[in-house]
């Protein structure tokens, strides 16, 4: 039935392991994730404080028994007791007194930093960057100014999540372009050109398997343009989403503004400039004055 999932026994979305502690993602959605955490006995592990001082960290204990220590005081946790976290101050530590099982909730997105297949992803990722000497960093650079567009159009926690990772990751198609094309001083051939544009494809391909297949979208569209003049599609206007249109505007402005092999870099003026001029025909205009906000406020302009 539409809306409702059974999990049968073992399954899950992915594992992954980190420190003889394994992770099982069961669930994810509106930037909340539920996993089963497997501990072996004499263990330590601990709560940190969050960067999000609302966020919210439940654990449950499914099996075993833990030592938690706050401080001076020591308390004993079992079976079918929990504890949580929110605007943690300090950390809290743990000792497994026996192999451990946690049903974890949490609203905010963590499994992405110990997801091996994620990790495979940025690997890609900084692989590309480093076949592209002009491109070194630009995916951070890229993601940040989405991030910070982002929240000023106030997209919900899920989406500034989906979009924080997307922005990181969509440039990895272009590990299958050679390095003489992505470093040719010249202008390209149109069959040169024809490489190029089939990254945003092949970036979305190799996200589609993993457990952020709804990002696969989002890299797909980064080079699609309001008129659809863009690739791999054309298409236009609302068909793009937002995501992907604040992407296209975050990575127009970087290009401009960072040397390539064809040209020196250009100030941050010129290229805001560029993106008004084009507001409406190629990017999105409320996109462009969030954007100008942003530049305004980090001073480069």
């Amino acid at each position: 039935m539409e809306g409702f999932k059974v999990g049968v026994k073992g399954s899950v979305i992915e594992k992954a392991i980190l420190n003889n502690t394994e992770f099982s993602l069961l669930s994810r959605g509106d930037g909340v994730e539920i996993f089963l955490q497997t501990i072996e006995e004499g263990k330590l592990f601990y709560l940190y404080p969050s960067d999000n001082p609302k966020a919210l960290e439940f654990y449950f204990l499914v099996s075993g028994n833990v030592l938690c220590e706050q401080g001076d005081k020591k308390q004993t946790l079992g079976p079918e007791e929990y504890f949580s976290a929110s605007g943690l101050k300090e950390p809290i530590h743990f000792t497994t007194l026996s192999k451990v099982t946690l049903l974890c909730v949490v609203t905010e997105q963590t499994f992405f930093q110990i997801s091996e297949e994620v990790a495979s992803l940025f690997k890609i990722a900084k692989q590309v960057e480093e076949k592209d000497k002009y491109t070194y960093k630009h995916s951070d650079r890229v993601a940040n100014y989405s991030i910070r567009i982002a929240k000023k159009l106030n997209l919900s926690k899920e989406r500034l999540e989906n979009l924080r990772i997307a922005s990181s990751l969509h440039d990895i198609g272009k590990i299958h372009v050679p390095i003489e094309v992505l470093n040719k001083p010249g202008r390209l051939t149109d069959d040169e050109f024809a490489i190029i544009k089939k990254h945003p494809v092949d970036g979305a391909t190799m996200i589609k398997d993993t457990y952020y297949s709804e990002l696969a979208p989002i890299i797909e569209q980064h080079h699609e343009r309001l008129n659809g003049t863009g690739y791999p599609y054309g298409l236009k206007g609302e068909e793009i989403l937002i995501e992907a249109r604040i992407i296209a505007v975050s990575d127009t402005f970087d290009a401009i503004t960072e040397d390539r092999a064809y040209r020196k870099a250009l100030d941050a003026s010129f290229a805001l400039n560029e993106l008004k001029r084009l507001s409406e025909s190629h990017y999105d205009k409320d996109v462009v004055n969030c954007f100008e906000e942003v530049l305004k406020e980090e001073g480069l302009i």
